[in-house]
């Protein structure tokens, strides 16, 4: 039994967190903001990156230029619909997002929502460090290791998930600063 076979599964969580906080809004535009928005094309939901290309125009503008051009006011319905708070502006051909300044209580209202999803992401970690200690557990049970084996190992696992921890925790510092600079 070796400990860095489930070095991938911490990798997949980090990945996963980057993915994650990637949409919450810093004082610059970003296609991330907007990729995952809902649009109702063709008879079902689909993400906006499956209808439209996005592209940033400048640090504070969006531009979304739809495939279909028949899909543009569907395209500017799930923008205002999404809850992020911008003002779609369709020209006929492009749907511009200019993005307002970022408020004192909206920036507080992101690091809420960030502070959360790092939790998420620690929660992650320690569910898969308890997978392994049961597999562990059981390894030493079926004799396959000896006790000493099992808390090197143990020990071994802890490292690795403070290690991970404290990497998601870094990540999540440096998108409270992204956050916090005017």
């Amino acid at each position: 039994m070796n400990i860095k076979d489930y070095k991938e599964n911490f990798d997949k969580i980090v990945e996963f967190f980057k993915e994650d906080i990637s949409g919450l809004r810093t004082g610059r535009a970003s296609t991330a903001m907007v990729e995952g928005v809902m649009v109702e094309a063709y008879g079902s939901r689909q993400p906006l990156k499956a209808v439209a290309s996005i592209s940033v125009a400048d640090a504070k503008t969006l531009n979304i230029d739809p495939w279909d051009k028949s899909l543009t006011s569907a395209v500017e319905k799930g923008i205002r619909e999404s809850g992020l708070g911008i003002n779609p502006v369709n020209d006929g051909k492009l749907i511009r997002l200019s993005l307002p300044e970022l408020t004192t209580e909206r920036r507080q209202e992101l690091i809420k929502v960030l502070h959360q999803k790092l939790e998420q992401a620690k929660i992650s970690a320690r569910k898969v460090r308890e997978e392994v200690r049961t597999v562990i557990g059981t390894e030493e049970k079926a004799k396959s290791i000896t006790e000493d084996d099992k808390f090197r190992l143990q020990e071994e696992l802890d490292k690795m998930v403070k290690e991970y921890t404290d990497k998601v925790v870094e990540i999540g510092e440096q998108k409270e600063k992204e956050i916090n600079t005017v």
